[in-house]
């Protein structure tokens, strides 16, 4: 399978980066580097992960440390639609029409 980002997930990649790098910028590129290998374990075995009919439809989830990246699975694509805070609300950062 292939892995792309929105251009939201990459900005999420790009906001938590920023926030860490406030107080390390050195634990910032590690984290986003953690982050960015567990999308790609994800595209190795998306269909293992928990399906989000609560957040919309054909979205799943993988929480990794306090974060948790929200995804679809499309021809072939596993496609990050967004990397937001657990305590964030992710329905209301999720478009349901468009997976973005």
């Amino acid at each position: 399978m292939q892995l792309r980002f929105t251009p939201l997930a990459r900005r999420d990649l790009e906001t938590i980066g920023d926030y860490i790098a406030e107080d390390s910028p050195s634990s910032a590129v590690a984290f986003v580097q953690k982050l960015r290998a567990q999308c790609n374990n994800i595209r190795r075995l998306p269909q293992a992960y928990r399906l989000r009919p609560d957040i919309a439809e054909n979205i799943r989830s993988s929480v990794y440390g306090r974060y948790v990246i929200y995804f679809a699975v499309e021809s072939g694509t596993v496609l990050i639609v967004r990397i937001l805070h657990g305590a964030m609300d992710a329905a209301a950062h999720i478009d349901a029409q468009s997976g973005n």
